[in-house]
């Protein structure tokens, strides 16, 4: 280097992905993150540190994407703006289609769509694959990769994205319940680019303001939804933009109220869904959430207990009208089981003609005052796909459709429904005589 050393500005959100020996490095968000300028720092650095660390062997990389048409939709030219912006233009020789760096090494550019078993053959002895714009990336090109990067000691496979599906080959790889060993998986998003632009974050906040369907997808980094005119799009976004998605821990001295949305046991029943809530001040603290189909009831209190819910407590049950009605296999009511088995039980009456819109902006009226802890993710993800069913022929909605996320957004449309009316009169729903002032500490006033 001449003398001089390498100084990288790295952010907080990255410095985990700095780990050496590991053998997957994964980074997913939302837009303004960081997380492709970060992999091109990273590979300029790889490449000016290599010569020296592997006796003039020089760095082999190839950066990839499931369909690459031209150069100009690689990272190609975001690596030479690095390359350019540290000042190590002398280091490299920049050709049409590829990257020499020291130490006769090189950086290629290649569409996974292209390879076949036998093409992808031909990466074989490349030391770095990062694979941009991940999201994109078949199962089938993973499965070319993989095996053929990992031959070098030492290989290392980089992804960035943002996520579209849960179903998605890299999701599943990289964020599913059986990660490869040796990975390591970061989010980012805009909150943690300290070199973020003014005009990024006005761009940001007319995205929220404008097309607040798309924007937890597109800034937050969530999955994103297909459907336009979700229920409660804006309320998460903002829920999201203002930090309120946080932890948002148990508070032991307060109340942890159970709102629930009766399933059913067997193979065809509906999911029972239970969110917990606590009421703190005037902040609701979502501490937690459960959904399971068809399993008996014992299993949903079995739930309860692992998770310190348990009669004497503080533990207060909610449960929506058909709670008072049999269960179709055991026939027994869900408020007499769970009162035998020591719980405070209350059943909400029907909301009668118009409920489910009802529930809807009762959820509308509450989101704004909670803190949700990130371990209620599969609750928020059912929240944010909840929608209206429509009649495109006569251009009108016919109500909620029934599906997946339903269990969920009825279960939370109940706590609403409570929550709404016990901070509008003041009264404590429940909460024990030892009142605590702590709030979640995400939560800003």
């Amino acid at each position: 280097m001449g003398g001089r050393d390498l100084v990288l500005d790295t952010p907080a959100a990255f410095e985990p992905l700095l780990c050496p020996g590991m053998r997957y490095k994964g980074a997913h968000g939302g837009r303004a993150s960081g997380k492709s300028h970060f992999f091109a720092e990273k590979l300029v650095e790889e490449a000016v540190v290599s010569p020296g660390d592997r006796g003039g062997e020089g760095l082999r990389a190839v950066c990839v994407r499931e369909v690459q048409r031209t150069l100009s939709s690689s990272s190609k030219l975001l690596i030479e703006d690095k390359i350019r912006r540290l000042g190590l233009g002398r280091l490299f020789r920049i050709y049409e289609d590829r990257i020499k760096t020291p130490g006769d090494g090189l950086i290629i550019f290649q569409g996974m769509q292209n390879h076949t078993a036998e093409s992808v053959k031909s990466l074989e002895g490349f030391r770095v694959a990062w694979i941009d714009e991940a999201q994109s990336i078949s199962e089938k090109s993973l499965n070319f990769l993989r095996p053929t990067i990992q031959r070098v000691a030492g290989a290392e496979i980089w992804a960035s994205w943002n996520p579209r599906r849960p179903t998605d080959a890299i999701d599943k790889l990289l964020r599913g319940d059986q990660r490869p060993t040796g990975s390591i998986v970061v989010r980012a998003n805009w909150r943690d680019n300290p070199f973020r632009t003014p005009e990024t974050d006005q761009e940001r906040a007319d995205c929220l303001r404008i097309d607040p369907d798309s924007y937890p997808h597109i800034w937050e980094g969530e999955y994103a939804t297909a459907h336009k005119g979700a229920y409660f799009a804006r309320e998460l976004a903002a829920l999201r933009a203002e930090g309120r998605l946080c932890a948002a821990p148990v508070d032991p001295l307060m109340t942890v109220h159970l709102f629930w949305d009766i399933g059913g046991t067997g193979a065809s029943a509906d999911a029972c869904s239970i969110w917990a809530l606590q009421r703190i001040g005037r902040t609701i603290a979502v501490v937690d959430y459960y959904e399971a189909a068809g399993q008996p009831l014992a299993a949903h209190v079995g739930w309860m207990h692992s998770r310190g819910y348990k009669p004497g407590s503080n533990a207060q049950i909610w449960l929506p009208h058909d709670g008072v009605t049999h269960d179709k296999v055991y026939q027994v009511t869900y408020q007499s089981e769970l009162e035998k088995a020591g719980y405070d039980v209350t059943v909400v009456k029907n909301q009668g003609a118009g409920a489910a819109m009802t529930r809807v902006q009762a959820v509308r009226r509450l989101l704004p005052q909670c803190a949700i802890d990130p371990r209620c993710m599969p609750g928020v993800e059912a929240l944010g796909w909840y929608h209206e069913r429509r009649d495109e022929n006569r251009n009108c909605g016919l109500g909620p459709e029934h599906d997946w996320s339903s269990h969920a957004a009825d279960a939370f449309g109940l706590a609403a429904i409570v929550m709404i009316d016990a901070l509008s009169s003041g009264t404590p729903t429940g909460a024990p005589s030892r009142p605590s002032a702590r709030r979640p500490a995400c939560w800003r006033a």
